[in-house]
């Protein structure tokens, strides 16, 4: 299998590159994702060739739109961040996800501060400047911040999306429609437990193209990672879970049907974690096995060392 690479703030990786010479290291990043992908990492701001330390950035509402400044001196330095992202790009182009630093005005993915120059007054509702150009030139990579890395859910959503994104990439820049099938078909579980009218819609769009122009590729692949980027329900995961049961309804005696069950009904009242119902359905499939679940993501859309689905 080919190495992921996931974007990362330099700082999230340890490196003192922080305005005040500090670093904020992520343990997940650092200690569990880490162990299965390649970072890159990269500071805006040491970048376009601001010292470490250095006088803070703010962003500012002006005019012609969101500026990045330095409050002490005065200095615009968006265009050089938004330059920054442009030289990037070779690196960028490489990877399957990014965390960003949250809060940064260069690398915040949402509630940055933007102060009114005029009054100092801010409100918490943009985006920084090198995260806004990550947004807009790569609509469909999976971008998180570190913060929100910290709630169960949200990082496992983000996780599955990178490897669900690298699976993409690895198809190459041209791929055939049987490869894109091919793989369409591997997500049908989870796009079921993430957004069910995405997958009808997705998949009619993708039957009915003769062939993969560069537009539908772009726009197939943008809509299905924003359907992915919605966490699973409950309930969604609850049908998706009795959906697998059915594969194994001959197999099983009555206990075992009955057990199975149990197990899926618990994680449903929130008696149980995914974790549980999950594991009897993966020992199942290792007894019986089915080659169209063996081929669906959503049985092992990760590494399981990652021990995502603990909290879910």
């Amino acid at each position: 299998m080919q190495t992921i690479k996931v974007g990362i703030s330099a700082c999230l990786l340890g490196d003192e590159v922080r305005f005040d010479g500090g670093h904020k290291r992520s343990a997940f990043c650092a200690n569990e994702l880490g162990r299965h992908v390649e970072f890159v990492k990269l500071c805006p701001e040491v970048g376009i060739g601001m010292p470490v330390p250095r006088p803070t950035i703010r962003l500012e509402a002006h005019e012609n739109g969101t500026r990045a400044v330095v409050p002490k001196t005065g200095e615009d330095v968006t265009e050089r961040l938004i330059g920054f992202a442009e030289r990037a790009t070779p690196h960028l182009q490489q990877i399957s996800g990014y965390v960003l630093c949250a809060k940064s005005p260069s690398c915040g993915m949402e509630r940055v501060k933007l102060y009114d120059p005029a009054t100092g007054h801010a409100q918490k509702e943009a985006t920084g400047i090198f995260a806004a150009q990550l947004q807009q030139r790569y609509p469909a990579l999976p971008l998180e911040e570190d913060g929100r890395l910290n709630d169960p859910l949200l990082r496992e959503n983000f996780v599955m999306r990178v490897f669900v994104y690298a699976a993409w990439q690895a198809l190459g820049s041209q791929p055939k429609k049987s490869a894109v099938l091919g793989f369409h078909t591997s997500l049908k579980l989870l796009l079921l437990a993430h957004n069910q009218q995405a997958y009808r819609i997705i998949g009619r769009e993708l039957a009915e193209q003769q062939e993969m122009t560069n537009e539908f590729l772009r726009h197939y692949i943008e809509t299905l990672m924003a359907a992915l980027s919605k966490p699973a329900t409950r309930a969604n995961h609850t049908n998706v879970l009795q959906h697998i049961q059915g594969y194994f309804s001959d197999q099983l005696g009555h206990d075992e049907r009955a057990e199975l069950s149990e197990a899926v009904l618990a994680y449903r009242n929130g008696i149980e974690p995914l974790l549980v119902p999950l594991t009897l359905l993966r020992h199942y499939q290792r007894l019986f096995p089915n080659d169209y679940l063996a081929g669906q993501r959503y049985l092992n859309p990760y590494p399981n060392d990652l021990k995502l689905r603990y909290g879910l």
